[in-house]
């Protein structure tokens, strides 16, 4: 999303935003171990790969959001990311224990049982190969 100049009086070259975002659809992830990573967020996450332009990237996606993994060396990383967490929405509320114990059928840790906030959401998380937390979480706003 990109802010232009508007020709507008009114406005005298202030800058608007011309459109309303459609929302967060792609992530871009480091990983340093990028094979399993891959096979993570494809057989545990059920993502199907829309580009592998090398043996280095990869773009996933559910049909709608997308996922890129780039391959880098552990060194890459810095102790101090601001990334918290990255999140997959789903359906209902009863979706998220499904993912739950589908979770735990193979064998992928969770910070614990699923969880209802304060605010109707219901979630709980797991970590992806290299370390990168995934929510799993229906949101009564936000979910289909």
């Amino acid at each position: 999303m990109r802010p232009t100049k508007t020709a507008t009086p009114e406005s005298q070259g202030r800058l608007t935003i011309p459109a309303a975002s459609l929302g967060l659809r792609h992530v871009a992830l480091y990983s340093s171990n990028y094979e399993a990573s891959r096979q993570f967020y494809v057989e545990c996450l059920g993502l199907i790969v829309d580009w592998e332009p090398d043996n280095n990237n990869v773009y996933l996606t559910n049909g709608t959001d997308n996922i890129a993994l780039h391959r880098v060396q552990k060194k890459h990383f810095s102790d101090d990311t601001t990334l918290d967490h990255i999140g997959f929405v789903v359906a209902c509320m009863q979706d998220v224990d499904l993912w739950y114990e589908y979770f735990r059928s193979v064998n992928v840790s969770t910070d614990g049982q699923p969880r209802t906030h304060r605010d109707g959401a219901r979630s709980f998380y797991v970590w992806d190969p290299d370390g990168v937390k995934v929510q799993i979480m229906y949101h009564p706003k936000i979910s289909l």
